[in-house]
C-alpha cells in the first residue's frame, strides 16, 4: 500500500526528469504499480481511511512522484456532472486542447509539494487525451473543466514539470481574458 512515505517531495531528482514510456500491454509488475497508485487515491478521498494512515487527500498522482520515471498516471476526481472521473493510464498524451484557458481559482497544490504556491496556474479549458489502460487498450478521452486541470498536472510529471512553473512569478494572480475559473 502507498502511503505518504512512498511520496517524493520537491528536489527529487524523478520529478524534474521525463519518464520513460512503458512497453504495452503493461508488465505484471507496472499493472500492479497502477492499482496501488488508484488505491492510494482512493484511500486518501476516505477521511477516516486517510486519517488512520497519515494520507493527504488526492485527485491524481503520477509514477515520478514515487521515484518511479515511467509514463503512468492515476486520477480519482468528480466532473462538474458531479460523476466519477476514475482513470489509470500508461503513456498519456495530449492530443488535442482548446486555445480558451482555465485555471482553479484557489490554486492548484500537489502531493510532492509540502507548501502552498500562491498563484493561477493556467491550463487549457478542454484537452483530449489518448492512453493505455490496465489492459494495453488505447482509450481516448475528451475533457474539461476540473478534470482536464487534474489530467494535465499529472502529464505534466512526466516530463519534469511543476504546477508552479505555470505561475507567473511577476503577476501570480493575473487572469488573461477569457480564462475561465474551474469548479472542484
Amino acid at each position: 500500500m502507498i502511503t505518504m512515505e512512498h511520496i517524493v517531495r520537491e528536489g527529487h531528482p524523478s520529478l524534474r526528469n521525463k519518464a520513460e514510456a512503458v512497453s504495452i500491454p503493461p508488465s505484471a509488475e507496472e499493472k500492479a504499480l497502477m492499482k496501488d497508485m488508484q488505491e492510494f487515491l482512493t484511500n486518501s478521498q476516505d477521511e477516516e481511511l486517510a486519517e488512520s494512515l497519515g494520507l493527504r487527500p488526492g485527485v491524481g498522482l503520477a509514477a515520478p512522484q514515487l521515484g518511479v520515471e515511467k509514463q503512468m498516471i492515476a486520477v480519482l476526481c468528480v466532473d462538474d456532472k458531479d460523476r466519477d472521473v476514475e482513470y489509470g493510464l500508461f503513456n498519456p498524451r495530449i492530443i488535442s486542447h482548446s486555445v480558451e484557458k482555465s485555471y482553479l481559482p484557489g490554486g492548484e497544490g500537489c502531493l510532492s509539494v509540502d507548501r502552498e504556491v500562491p498563484g493561477n496556474v493556467l491550463r487549457h479549458a478542454r484537452i483530449t487525451v489518448k492512453g493505455f489502460d490496465l489492459n494495453g487498450k488505447e482509450v481516448k478521452l475528451r475533457l474539461r473543466g476540473f478534470p482536464a486541470i487534474v489530467f494535465q498536472h499529472e502529464i505534466d510529471h512526466l516530463n519534469g514539470v511543476m504546477f508552479y512553473d505555470h505561475i507567473d512569478q511577476e503577476q501570480p494572480f493575473e487572469v488573461p481574458e477569457g480564462a475561465i475559473p474551474a469548479d472542484r
